[in-house]
């Protein structure tokens, strides 16, 4: 037909699908000019590229077609200026969020990166840092099921808050489980997070002397990384004066094979004084 473009060409003219284009004629949202009727076979003209060019790039812009639709029922230049205005308030959050979530990504492939480099079993010491820490009692009988619902309902928390997380879980295991031999009933589940005051179950892993090890493999076998830094600590007169903290390094998240894990276990301890 002169001088308009079939569902087809339009579609190759914008790059786009013509099931798009059905889409957008089936919601209201650009419908075409002509319609055939014993063909079906819908027709648009020149006036209207213009119209889809402005939906294609509010759409670009991170609008949804729901407010596209409304807002092309009737706009001006002073509301669109309005419209666009609160988008920006839109994607300057998102570029907020975005940047966190690169760095603590960033953070996470770093701790891998450097857990795969040393590869050793070793025991070391540390002066840490302060770590804050979202955390969940875990019920007992302290099992991985336990565990896994506890580390779930941090997850949760956090999403629905909108809590800043480090994609980093965690556990924390009593000492007297630990020297019972009851290594994987850990008793607090926990996401590395950042202070938040108004978030009564975050609590600060103070600045202090610490012991660690890193666990390769199956976390069921974590026993013996406990023996070896118990026994590291004996051997260098160092006193276990906490619960163990275990940060997980790599885990399901970055890995299927169970043998690729890396646990972190760390004590904080203290030298022990002569006589």
């Amino acid at each position: 037909m002169k001088n308009m473009f079939s569902a087809g060409e339009l579609a190759k003219f914008q790059n786009i699908s013509k099931q798009t284009l059905l889409y957008y004629d089936k919601i209201g949202l650009f419908k075409p000019s002509y319609t055939d009727p014993e063909t079906g076979y819908r027709y648009y003209s020149a006036e209207q590229l213009d119209y889809l060019d402005t939906i294609l790039i509010m759409k670009k812009i991170g609008f949804s077609l729901n407010d596209i639709k409304k807002h092309m029922q009737d706009f001006t230049t002073k509301n669109s200026i309005v419209f666009f205005r609160r988008q920006l308030s839109v994607i300057e959050k998102k570029i907020q969020e975005l940047s966190l979530i690169q760095n603590r990504l960033a953070h996470r492939c770093e701790q891998v990166e450097q857990a795969y480099s040393q590869k050793t079993a070793e025991p070391i010491i540390e002066r840490t840092e302060g770590t804050y820490i979202l955390y969940s009692d875990v019920a007992k009988p302290y099992s991985m099921k336990e565990i896994s619902i506890a580390t779930k309902q941090c997850y949760a928390q956090a999403l629905s808050n909108d809590l800043p997380v480090f994609f980093q879980c965690g556990v924390s295991v009593p000492l007297e489980h630990i020297r019972a031999g009851r290594y994987t009933q850990a008793k607090m589940a926990f996401l590395t997070t950042e202070n938040i005051p108004d978030v009564s179950n975050i609590i600060m892993l103070p600045k202090g002397l610490t012991a660690a090890i890193y666990h390769f493999g199956n976390y069921y076998d974590i026993g013996r990384s406990y023996l070896k830094l118990i026994q590291y600590c004996r051997e260098q007169h160092l006193k276990i004066q906490s619960d163990s903290y275990e940060f997980c390094i790599n885990d399901y998240i970055t890995s299927r094979y169970e043998e690729e894990f890396i646990t972190k276990i760390m004590f904080y301890v203290e030298e022990e004084k002569n006589g």
